[in-house]
């Protein structure tokens, strides 16, 4: 590392040290509520490290969040809320593209878990081509009337507010007639409908709106601005789903991969089976390396936002997470056929990797990993086209205006 940015780390790391001093010299993550704690760390600019003073952040390396999450879960704060994992993708797209009004609205109460946040990009018509969305937002005076439907919304019927992105100008190249606004979910016009999944759960909604109206206050970035400011947020969704959304670096043999270790350990030893035990260690060595790398890349990260090389974290993610699942259904044999509930239910937290609710439950879970923050077709077209500089696919629709492009 050279002299000047080792010099700049020491010095950040100082003031980093310092702040957390204050901290947890004022307030005790044992004794306070979450959300009071929660709004102490925010205030003292911990929140988000990387994020500008007076907006949860100090200004610093975005490396230096690990040393905060760390530091914290030693002196017993209290983990966050798995509902609570979208503000990973909202505050950081607040924090670059909202007004500094909106980021005093809403960066707080998001921490905090005040307020939560869902995500609202794919359409029935528009998944993987997510710019081809038609969701229309109409302006009128001073605010905007929305009609139109989204749907695979995890855990919007839960969300307090909405990451919506909508077409406002359908005569421009679909990439550039789009605009992006946080949309109350309680706002008369908001229907939000179960979609029941392979587990029994319903934990992705799709979401009607009709004669939707939002606040022109509510845009964050702006009109027209919409994909750019989408980026920002699937950077940031990739970047939390492959790389984990905050506590702290993960311990080895933690997630998916500790419920393989856990059955191999129950497993009476005249029953376990050498290639059984060279699959697991298999699956063992490629989930230490990926944590090993996200932690690396972590440390090294010095932008404010992740960029498109974090799309190999979230296609490694969901590889792992389903061929670490299915060895472990595989080890139950045919108890891994039967006895699970498939009673459908509305669930109050979200276990992405699959690790929280037992094997079964995330044998089926993880079978999302693949699809949702972008399929792993596309993590492969961007990592090809973005990173590897690779020619990229033919997109023959790219600078026709969306109103004439064919649609089904």
């Amino acid at each position: 590392m050279p002299m000047a940015d080792t010099a700049l780390t020491t010095s950040e790391e100082s003031l980093l040290n310092g702040a957390l001093e204050a901290l947890l010299t004022e307030n005790d993550p044992k004794s306070m509520s979450f959300e009071e704690f929660r709004g102490a760390q925010y205030d003292h600019g911990l929140a988000w490290v990387y994020f500008d003073e007076g907006f949860g952040g100090l200004g610093l390396s975005p490396g230096l969040q690990k040393n905060v999450d760390v530091r914290l879960r030693e002196a017993g704060a209290k983990p966050m809320h798995p509902a609570m994992f979208f503000m990973h993708l909202a505050g950081p797209t607040i924090h670059t593209h909202g007004s500094e009004e909106s980021k005093q609205r809403f960066l707080r109460p998001m921490f905090t878990g005040q307020e939560r946040w869902c995500q609202l990009f794919s359409e029935p018509g528009a998944g993987s081509d997510f710019a081809g969305l038609a969701a229309r937002a109409i302006e009128d005076g001073d605010s905007w009337v929305v009609n139109g439907q989204k749907v695979w919304n995890t855990m919007a019927h839960l969300g307090d507010w909405g990451m919506l992105v909508t077409r406002t100008d359908p005569d421009m190249p679909k990439h550039r007639g789009m605009t992006y606004f946080a949309l109350d979910m309680k706002t008369s016009g908001v229907d939000v409908q179960p979609l029941r999944q392979i587990t029994g759960e319903a934990e992705f909604n799709e979401v009607f709106l009709t004669d939707v109206h939002i606040p022109d206050e509510n845009r964050i970035g702006d009109v027209g601005d919409g994909w750019r400011v989408s980026l920002t947020t699937l950077m940031n969704e990739r970047n939390a789903i492959g790389a984990g959304s905050g506590g702290g670096p993960p311990k080895a043999g933690s997630g998916p991969v500790s419920l393989l270790t856990s059955m191999w350990r129950e497993t009476p030893e005249h029953l376990r089976e050498s290639v059984t035990k060279d699959r697991m260690m298999r699956l063992y060595v490629r989930s230490e390396a990926q944590r090993l790398t996200n932690i690396r890349a972590g440390q090294n990260r010095r932008q404010g936002n992740p960029g498109p090389e974090m799309s190999i974290a979230k296609l490694a993610f969901a590889e792992l997470n389903q061929d670490l699942l299915t060895a472990a259904v595989d080890m139950m044999g045919m108890a891994g056929q039967v006895d699970y509930d498939y009673t459908f239910r509305r669930p109050e937290d979200l276990s992405v990797d699959g690790s929280e609710n037992g094997i079964q439950h995330g044998f089926l879970r993880v079978r999302a990993n693949s699809i949702e923050g972008g399929t792993s077709e596309i993590m492969r077209n961007i990592l090809g086209e973005q990173v590897l500089g690779l020619p990229g696919e033919p997109r023959i629709d790219k600078d026709v205006p969306w109103i004439e492009v064919p649609r089904s």
